[in-house]
């Protein structure tokens, strides 16, 4: 964390260094959701740019690298919806024809892709209690029977659960 302390005092060279690192990560990143070289380098170029102007305002308690995926993500989607409009307008003279759907679709995936991960790294138990409830739809009685704890152990664990999936998800957001 501090390299957030040294980027919002304005250090050059460490945000060089988290250039050198992280662009060609972010690239490919934007490449595999777009499969295009040209919004990918415009995406990687303004996620660094929005990543430099916006440095007072990172947080300390999340990594650098999550909080320039969620930049890069959010650079994309303004980035895909300014081609479909212009799409929109333009009609059969545009040269990218992208779509609401292709957007709304890159988005879902993201999204879903990000839930996983942070049900995956939860602690087994929680993990375990949270599938049960929102995946199988099982009652919290149920699930209280099954481990043998009480309804409100299981209550905690789900509380927990979503806490930590709306903490991340804002944090992408962003």
């Amino acid at each position: 964390m501090n390299e957030i302390h040294a980027l919002q005092s304005d250090n050059e060279l460490v945000f060089n260094r988290i250039y050198e690192d992280y662009h060609p990560r972010i690239y490919s990143f934007i490449l595999s959701r777009t499969k295009s070289t040209y919004l990918a380098e415009e995406v990687t170029q303004l996620t660094f740019i929005k990543f430099w102007k916006s440095r007072d305002a990172l947080s300390h308690t999340l990594e650098i690298h999550i909080q320039l995926f969620g930049m890069a993500r959010q650079v994309m989607i303004d980035l895909l919806r300014k081609e479909a409009a212009r799409f929109k307008y333009e009609g059969d003279t545009a040269e990218t024809p992208l779509t609401n759907s292709l957007i709304n679709a890159i988005e879902s995936k993201d999204i879903l892709q990000i839930i996983e991960k942070d049900i995956e790294s939860m602690p087994k138990m929680r993990r375990l209690v949270f599938e049960l409830s929102r995946k199988h739809a099982m009652s919290h009685r149920e699930i209280a029977d099954m481990f043998s704890i009480s309804t409100k152990a299981v209550e905690k664990h789900i509380g927990k659960a979503l806490g930590q999936l709306k903490q991340h998800l804002y944090s992408v957001m962003l």
